[in-house]
């Protein structure tokens, strides 16, 4: 039997990819750094002939994707038919470049992996209107790893998950989990926050990164974060954007159909992945030993079923619900009219509490999540 190290686990996004390529558009592909963008650049390239990697770590190739000459951006192409380009954010203005080759290079199809600067350093993003197709890669997926593994294998894994998240590293070398998450946030994750962006207090970030970690599931208070980390509401808005941006963390806000108790401007803040939200906190300790399982728990089912949607092209607007008299729904969906709504429970026997809800809305429909059932949900 191969050991989990020595396997390829096989990426959704792939077929979707390869569907897309030579329709006259670049493939963008970005996500936070570790998370597998150069392993599926090489997946996407396995097989194909007439192909040209770049690696923009590499100071010559970096180099010749600088220049806006198009004579010396097609005498770099020269015949080849599909152009991968790793960690594109490395260059300067690789918008433009893009741009020159996808517009005037006839039958190329460009891929390029970026991670989360690509995207903050704005530097693809109006060059390349109308003429790219662009995905996010996050940490595996339930439904990537329940295909390789098994699903019950998969489940048997799911107190692992909840504590160590599904970092490519993290799955592959069970038994260094803590060391390589350790190391994934204090050297690599934030790179590319400081690198392009203007912050100038290294430890306001880390400070608030550790409030929202331990607020995981509970409706976040900007002006709260402010006082915690002694800096400005302004502040607090534009590092939770790059963080965002950065595929760290998301929000979600509260649901609202403009009924006099519902709270319209609440918001959560969750983490993509479990394990960067204990490095963060310092706590890896088993689930049977946690006090906060629940955060564990609704941090995992609402980052998974997030990447579930997007892996698999379903459009739908994600929520919680929660009204002035503090009743609330975990998570819902909103999609063609209809609402979803879904209550997380650890204990399968604990009951779900819903009246409230189910009387705003008495349309929508209701279901539980718990750890017997949970591979529905996240696909």
């Amino acid at each position: 039997m191969e050991n989990k190290e020595e396997q390829v686990i096989k990426r959704w996004l792939v077929e979707d990819i390869k569907d897309h390529m030579h329709r006259g558009k670049a493939i963008i592909i970005l996500g936070p750094r570790q998370c597998g963008k150069t392993t599926l650049l090489r997946a996407l390239s396995s097989g194909l002939e007439d192909k040209l990697y770049l690696n923009c770590d590499d100071a010559n190739d970096r180099q010749a994707l600088e220049t806006q000459n198009l004579s010396a951006l097609t005498s770099l192409v020269a015949k080849h038919k599909v152009v991968l380009i790793d960690e594109a954010q490395r260059v300067s203005d690789i918008g433009l470049s893009l741009k020159l080759m996808v517009d005037n290079i006839p039958g190329i199809q460009i891929i390029a992996t970026g991670s989360s600067s690509f995207e903050l350093s704005n530097r693809i993003q109006e060059p390349l209107t109308g003429r790219k197709f662009e995905y996010h890669l996050h940490p595996f997926s339930q439904q990537e790893l329940a295909a390789h593994f098994g699903s019950w294998e998969e489940r048997k894994d799911l107190p692992r998950r909840l504590i160590f998240g599904s970092y490519p590293d993290v799955v592959k070398n069970p038994g260094e989990e803590q060391d390589l998450l350790n190391l994934l946030v204090g050297s690599y994750l934030f790179k590319d926050v400081f690198m392009f962006q203007d912050l100038r207090r290294p430890e306001l970030l880390e400070n608030l990164l550790r409030a929202l970690a331990l607020q995981v599931g509970s409706e976040v208070s900007y002006t709260e974060l402010a006082q915690l980390t002694r800096t400005d509401h302004s502040t607090v808005q534009r590092y939770l954007h790059l963080l965002e941006q950065a595929f760290i963390i998301f929000r979600l806000y509260n649901f609202s159909s403009n009924q006099r108790n519902e709270i319209r401007k609440a918001r959560k803040v969750y983490f993509w992945d479990n394990g960067v939200r204990n490095s963060l906190i310092d706590d890896f300790r088993p689930v049977e030993l946690r006090e906060d399982i629940g955060q564990l728990w609704e941090n995992f089912l609402v980052s998974e079923r997030l990447k579930y949607l997007g892996n698999n092209k379903i459009h739908r607007s994600s929520h919680f619900w929660r009204n002035v008299n503090q009743s609330e729904i975990d998570y819902l969906e909103f999609h063609s009219g209809r609402i979803e709504a879904y209550e997380f429970k650890w204990n399968p026997k604990r009951r779900i509490a819903a009246a409230a809800f189910c009387n705003a809305y008495p349309e929508a429909a209701v279901s539980r999540v718990d750890r017997e059932n949970y591979r529905e949900f996240t696909g």
